[in-house]
């Protein structure tokens, strides 16, 4: 069975990662392009939506620019789901996903960065500052909704459901460091 990839058609590429337009219900400022009223999913939804399928895969085959930037939230929702097995209240898993996106990190062309063989380094230092605010920008809002996946808003308890999948990782990789 193959992997699944994303759907989206990027208007725009830095780098050759896709600048996919998130939905219009987005309240943190960043590059990404808007999404028409009337679409019912950005990558961020995607990513969510297929995480739990694509984090068994060890390789996954590349189809296009949109599917680098699906690889990287689907790695970036690994990382917010090992910070959010540590919490016990959404309130205080709000405040983890908000310091995980502040926090410094990598870009692809910089020694840190896992996927450097999969991303191609950004032409310019205006592309470079671009591609790191779309990724904060993806960053803070692939964290608010994975919130609301995570969060039973009965009892403000983890799903178990998704928590069991924090231990696994896609493609054998991680954007954290090593023990982290």
């Amino acid at each position: 069975m193959p992997a699944y990839h994303s759907n989206q058609i990027p208007a725009k590429s830095i780098a050759n990662v896709g600048l996919l337009p998130l939905r219009c219900t987005t309240k943190f400022r960043g590059p990404a392009p808007r999404a028409p009223p009337n679409s019912e999913q950005d990558v961020i939804d995607e990513a969510l939506y297929f995480y739990r399928a694509n984090i068994f895969f060890r390789n996954y085959d590349i189809k296009g620019d949109a599917d680098r930037t699906l690889i990287y939230v689907t790695l970036y929702l690994q990382q917010c789901l090992k910070k959010l097995q540590r919490t016990t209240t959404k309130e205080q898993g709000r405040k983890e996903m908000y310091s995980l996106a502040v926090s410094p990190f990598d870009i692809p062309g910089d020694p840190g960065f896992p996927l450097n063989a999969m991303y191609a380094k950004p032409q310019s230092r205006q592309d470079a500052d671009q591609m790191k605010a779309y990724f904060q920008q993806i960053r803070h809002e692939a964290g608010e909704r994975l919130l609301d996946k995570v969060y039973d808003p009965s009892t403000n308890s983890l799903n178990k459901w998704w928590i069991c999948y924090s231990k696994r990782r896609f493609m054998d990789k991680s954007l954290s460091a090593p023990g982290q």
